[in-house]
């Protein structure tokens, strides 16, 4: 079995060290681990709300934007992913596409001001 330090260790060591990448603004490196983690758990939001961060601050856009879409079907009251998912279609010139899900994400964060 071929091992490569990104995808060594048990579920819980490499969520670790994806956190660490992370918290280091290693965005690309922590995509490298979570993206392994996420093929064999992809069930777990935690791990691929993650990988849509990293994927986010690293500027790869639509990947975000997919791996968002998958936790919102999933889950249509996951109001982070959604403020994500608004947030990444923002960021792709995307406003019309944007609006409903921020929209959705303020009220279900509690803010009907912004709705």
């Amino acid at each position: 079995m071929n091992t490569t330090y990104y995808d060594h260790g048990t579920h819980a060591e490499r969520w670790g060290r994806a956190g660490m990448f992370f918290d280091a603004k290693d965005y690309a490196a922590a995509a490298r681990v979570l993206g392994s983690l996420v093929e064999e758990v992809p069930e777990q939001t935690g791990p691929r709300l993650l990988l849509a961060r990293a994927y986010y601050h690293s500027a790869q856009l639509r990947r975000a934007e997919a791996e968002l879409r998958i936790i919102v079907d999933r889950d249509p009251v996951e109001h982070y992913a959604r403020l994500m998912l608004g947030r990444t279609l923002q960021r792709q010139g995307r406003d019309a596409e944007a609006q409903p899900h921020l929209r959705l994400a303020a009220a279900l964060g509690g803010d009907f001001e912004g709705t």
